[in-house]
């Protein structure tokens, strides 16, 4: 195992690389109870969703772990699901068997990309001083995630605004007080050099709230979100994904329309595409994993591996497939090599046969081990060198707009478009690639097209 997965080379050992690929799952675990929640508003059998949410999870972490070696997990994204749910089947009309079928051509399309060196030259073209900003804007985007899964950061007049306690306190202010309890447990563990820290935060966070739980303090809520947090045995069927499986091809419930298709899956192609670029930068940045030209070894098998999960998961009857920023909580324990992505894969698995116990992982559980993650993410910052404005303003408004769209591509179409503007206008043409300015340009089109 030491050989295949290269662990003393990478400064790591099995019991590291365990904690770490279990700390990303429980991290993960959420998209369990999500992702049907919201493919089912498309018409989708739920118990087919969270099967095929498990098994293409499963897939792509151990397409991740074999091809490239690297402890990035994959699983149904969240945004395209809605896109998928809501506006695809909902606002459009389309059939569910319709949506499938162009996030299947979108994975065919992103597999060429791969082999054809495309996507890797994306990568290599977005300059180091970016993706520094990249990297801090992930560790933003984790935070707001965490803060909002965590009840502490909620919607108001202002955008968002801190909980009121008091105001349902039996419910949305006990989780938000659990939330940091969970957080101080964490910072408290990892200053102590604690190994394990946030998977044990999220385990003793969650135990907390059971205690609460019974003593009444927290009070279960179904018709405001909030669940009980004790796993029950109730009937989950595993061969429900007969339902979906496969259905992307059954043409008889596809109502084609050429000019909607292509518009539909660039929509899914931009957004996928950048995601996942975003995500591995930010991550593997945080694991030193870039080289000193900002490159990722390896990056074409990463991308591939990330691209037949896509189809796959298509296939299997789930929304795109992709690379979770939460990859980096197990990167933060210190996982280094594929058989983190492995330990993951396999939970999801395994998740299939005790799918009440993940599923009732509370939100407040996970979300200090994604605040936290976001301390140790943003330490990128010190690494931008603002002595130079053109390399500088690009990267402070990458890092800006991630958390405050909601959306990593968004960031990062932010980024390059400025970074172009920016370098021209200074003189500074010599520092921009070719391939810079054709993604430039084409967020430019996404954003007036699409």
């Amino acid at each position: 195992m030491d050989q295949f997965f290269k662990l003393s080379e990478r400064g790591t050992n099995v019991r590291t690389e365990i904690v770490a690929g279990i700390t990303t799952f429980m991290t993960m675990a959420y998209i369990l109870a999500v992702n049907p929640s919201i493919l089912s508003a498309s018409g989708m059998n739920p118990n087919a969703i969270l099967t095929a949410t498990a098994l293409s999870s499963f897939l792509g972490c151990f397409l991740m772990a074999f091809m490239a070696n690297y402890p990035f997990a994959l699983a149904p994204g969240l945004g395209l699901n809605a896109f998928f749910a809501y506006t695809i089947c909902g606002t459009m009309g389309y059939s569910w068997q319709f949506a499938l079928l162009a996030v299947f051509v979108e994975g065919l399309i992103f597999i060429v990309l791969s082999v054809t060196n495309v996507r890797e030259a994306i990568f290599n073209a977005i300059p180091l001083q970016l993706k520094k900003g990249v990297s801090v804007g992930i560790g933003l985007f984790c935070a707001f995630i965490g803060l909002q899964n965590a009840n502490i950061v909620v919607d108001s007049a202002t955008l968002v605004t801190l909980v009121n306690f008091r105001e349902n306190f039996h419910t949305v202010g006990i989780s938000a007080l659990l939330a940091i309890v969970g957080l101080l447990i964490i910072s408290i563990m990892y200053v102590k050099k604690v190994k394990g820290a946030m998977l044990y935060g999220i385990i003793i966070t969650w135990i907390l709230g059971i205690i609460c739980q019974k003593a009444g303090i927290y009070q279960v809520t179904p018709e405001a979100g909030f669940y009980s947090l004790i796993p029950s045995w109730g009937s989950f069927d595993i061969w429900a994904i007969k339902e979906t499986a496969g259905q992307c091809f059954n043409f008889s419930k596809i109502d084609f329309n050429l000019v909607d298709f292509i518009i539909i899956m660039f929509s899914f192609l931009f957004v996928d595409m950048f995601d996942t670029l975003g995500t591995l930068i930010g991550v593997a940045n945080k694991a030193n994993m870039l080289d000193e030209r900002g490159r990722l070894p390896r990056i074409k098998e990463a991308l591939l591996a990330d691209a037949i999960a896509t189809s796959a998961g298509a296939i299997l009857g789930t929304s795109t497939t992709t690379t979770f920023v939460e990859s980096s909580s197990g990167v933060a324990e210190g996982g280094r090599t594929g058989l983190a992505s492995i330990v993951t894969g396999a939970l999801f698995l395994l998740s299939l046969f005790l799918a009440p116990v993940f599923t009732t992982i509370p939100s407040f559980a996970t979300a200090p081990a994604l605040i936290f993650v976001g301390f140790l993410m943003i330490s990128a910052v010190v690494e931008i060198s603002f002595e130079d404005m053109t390399e500088a303003i690009p990267a402070y408004l990458c890092l800006l707009f991630m958390p405050l769209t909601y959306s990593i591509s968004e960031g990062i179409a932010v980024g390059v478009i400025s970074y172009v503007v920016i370098n021209v206008i200074a003189g500074k043409r010599k520092s921009i690639t070719g391939l810079m300015y054709v993604l430039a340009i084409l967020f430019v089109l996404k954003y007036i097209l699409l």
